[in-house]
């Protein structure tokens, strides 16, 4: 399993949001390249960078900020927020991103998303967020009547490199992820899963590391890196067996 860090940019500084609500932040770094430089020396095999900006505006707001992250860092950077334009996925791969994440734009526009990942073969995964189960848009703050299987069951098949799956209650919580419903997602459809949201402990960890067979192949974690609740190296040697 794939241990993710993920580095949430908003005014070009790191912080974290509970529940995904604006005026909820936390503020850990005003160096989100510093952040992403620990990440790395820790041993982060991808870091997934947020435009926490773009997802609530519809457009690109720390492009210069994350554009700096990848250019500074070897590790492979994920970036996800605010990408809706065929203009925005070429001006980050052209930049060196190596995976991106596309949101809102795909649940109204699915034709969007199939010619993304033909043009981008291999580039792609989608960010699946939901509250009581259903799937959130323009950086969560309207929810949609879709429930997160239906919308994670027809992207199968469309080449995508993994759903993104999180339940905004739990995310900067610390409350530990919402096992059930990524279970559940993960038996339902054929795209890799990668969890992300609550993730506060080792333990939580090994609860997902349960789901491997069923198809979740990574975790992202947020807030319990940066309170110091999870260690990244503990983590990544965790998934990896060594512990």
């Amino acid at each position: 399993m794939l241990i993710i860090p993920a580095i949430d940019i908003k005014d070009g500084r790191c912080i974290r949001l509970r529940q995904g609500r604006l005026g909820t932040e936390s503020i850990y770094s005003d160096d989100p390249v510093a952040v992403a430089r620990r990440w790395e020396s820790e041993g982060a095999e991808l870091i997934h960078v947020v435009d926490l900006d773009g997802a609530f505006s519809g457009t690109l707001k720390n492009s210069e900020v994350i554009v700096e992250i990848i250019r500074t860092v070897k590790a492979p950077i994920q970036v996800a927020g605010g990408i809706r334009t065929y203009e925005n996925i070429d001006y980050y791969i052209k930049s060196g991103a190596s995976k991106l994440v596309l949101g809102t734009k795909v649940v109204t526009d699915i034709q969007f998303l199939k010619s993304a990942c033909v043009s981008f073969p291999g580039r792609i995964s989608v960010g699946l967020d939901t509250r009581d189960g259903k799937v959130l848009v323009q950086g969560w703050t309207e929810a949609t009547e879709q429930s997160a299987i239906d919308f994670a069951s027809r992207l199968d098949g469309l080449g995508i490199l993994s759903v993104i799956f999180t339940d905004v209650k739990r995310d900067g919580m610390l409350k530990g992820p919402n096992l059930d419903a990524i279970r559940n997602l993960a038996r339902a459809v054929r795209t890799p899963i990668v969890a992300s949201g609550g993730i506060s402990s080792l333990e939580d960890i090994r609860s997902l590391l349960a789901l491997e067979p069923p198809g979740v192949i990574g975790v992202i974690i947020g807030k319990a890196l940066y309170t110091g609740d999870v260690q990244l190296n503990e983590a990544i040697d965790l998934a990896r067996g060594a512990v």
